[in-house]
């Protein structure tokens, strides 16, 4: 099987070493080897773009526009092979990877005509006869470091704005899911964009990753992932007086009030904390439910669950595809044993299944009887595993909703306006959805969190620009 290069200046490069990339959900299916770098890779990746720069980043905006418009269409005429791919190497949902690919060319789209959108003021200075201009430029050479969870999407909301507004780029992506970044690339490759304003350097974060944080070539760094790391990129970036934009997860809360609809309510929390195996950063892994709705909604949860189908991702009408590898598989059921431990009620599910094929399947977890100080309550798991708290009343609700370290997204099912309104005032988050899953965003707003959950400026949309751009005032006498 042949390996799957780096690009670096525009040239396919050969890795120090290899990345074996399996199916979750069919071990004996290997989706390919993959090259991985090191700091010598890294560096030459970081001369180039620093070497294209110049030229990108004063070229015209249609060549821009042009070459993010072609990237974008070619994802989406290549929906389904791309949606295979991802399925393949994620163990998402053959329908869900197709939803998450359109969604990367959409964003390529979007920030396409971004590039036409770029805009200034122009302002009377309070000293007569000076005229003053407020404009965004391009940053230099960013980093970026994506995850294994959406490993088409979060690139391409990464790559799309890093280049719109004339920044040059080199990627790391996740060393477990390489293939699609890998694909991505390659259609970027060939769009017409310089060699050198776009480059791929694959490998473990220890190696490649910690190359790139720390390279004095590099001016910025986003980065999606776990708080830990996130922490320590922040701590470099910031004595290297590097720019840092960080998005680090959530324990995000989904309130379902005695006044919801259930049959909606159900639904909403069965996508929200299932739905993709569990493994997004905008799951609802807290299920906070007042007591006259409990006894209704327990059991129609549980019934919801019994009838989902977990199997092999590419199958149809397969529910819940694989988690995406054996470490995280252990992860998500010693959170299980955990929440037992503490006095939790393992009410469905949580156990590893066998299937037609080896991989790491998992049946949806249903933990009843919890409190908020558990552990099961204030970590990130990172499956399909969701845990039910029982309060009073809406105001009690919203103070454990509040309860956690992080806040990335929050959900309420209710059909008060009352408290509709007053929760998307004072959730914590910096995502509210009102009857709707917590996990579900559109390409073209901001996406955020507060506290541990986010660090910097918002990623997508036109708010993209207040990272990958910086401001300048200029004054001219007139």
């Amino acid at each position: 099987m042949d390996t799957y290069k780096h690009l670096i200046n525009g040239e396919w490069v050969a890795g120090s070493g290899g990345l074996r990339n399996l199916n979750p959900s069919n071990l004996a299916d290997q989706v390919g080897d993959y090259a991985a770098g090191d700091a010598s890779q890294v560096d030459q990746a970081v001369s180039a773009a620093r070497a294209a720069f110049p030229a990108w980043s004063t070229s015209g905006v249609q060549a821009r526009a042009d070459a993010l418009d072609k990237i974008g269409s070619e994802i989406l005429a290549r929906r389904e092979d791309l949606g295979r791919l991802l399925a393949r190497e994620e163990g998402k949902t053959l329908p869900e990877a197709m939803g998450e690919v359109a969604r990367a060319g959409q964003i390529f789209k979007f920030f396409a005509g971004e590039c036409l959108r770029l805009a200034g003021e122009t302002l009377p200075s309070v000293r007569p006869g000076i005229g003053v201009e407020i404009t965004r430029e391009p940053l230099g050479v960013i980093g970026l470091i994506t995850p294994w969870n959406f490993p088409i999407a979060i690139p391409a909301w990464k790559i799309a704005p890093a280049l719109a507004y004339g920044n040059c780029v080199v990627i790391k992506p996740a060393d477990l899911v390489p293939g699609s970044a890998w694909a991505l690339s390659e259609i970027i490759s060939r769009s017409g964009i310089p060699a050198g304003v776009f480059n791929l350097v694959m490998g473990q974060g220890r190696s490649v990753g910690e190359a790139l944080v720390h390279h004095p070539g590099v001016d910025a760094i986003s980065f999606t992932g776990s708080q830990g790391v996130g922490q320590r990129i922040a701590a470099t970036c910031v004595e290297q007086h590097k720019k840092v934009q960080l998005e680090m997860g959530g324990k995000n809360p989904q309130v379902v009030l005695d006044d919801a609809d259930l049959k909606q309510a159900v639904e909403l929390c069965t996508q929200s904390a299932y739905f993709s195996t569990g493994q997004r950063c905008t799951a609802s892994s807290r299920l906070i439910v007042t007591q006259g709705i409990y006894p209704a909604f327990i059991e129609a949860l549980q019934a919801r669950l019994a009838a989902l189908k977990v199997d092999n991702a590419l199958m149809a009408g397969t529910d819940i595809g694989p988690v995406v590898s054996e470490a995280q598989l252990e992860q998500d059921l010693g959170y299980v044993a955990i929440a037992q431990s503490e006095g939790g009620t393992l009410l469905w599910g949580g156990e590893r299944l066998q299937r037609e094929t080896e991989g790491f399947y998992m049946a949806p977890a249903l933990i009843t009887d919890t409190t908020p100080g558990m552990r099961i309550n204030r970590e990130e798991v990172f499956g399909p595993v969701a845990s039910v708290i029982r309060v009073k009343d809406y105001e009690e609700a919203l103070a454990v909703a509040n309860d956690t370290p992080f806040g990335l997204s929050a959900g309420i099912a209710t059909t008060s306006l009352k408290h509709a309104t007053h929760f998307k005032r004072h959730a914590q988050a910096g995502m509210v959805m009102v009857n709707l899953p917590t996990a579900g965003v559109d390409y073209h707003v901001p996406f955020g969190g507060r506290k541990a959950s986010s660090y910097g400026p918002r990623e997508q949309g036109r708010y993209a620009a207040e990272f990958f751009t910086t401001v300048k005032t200029a004054y001219t006498l007139a």
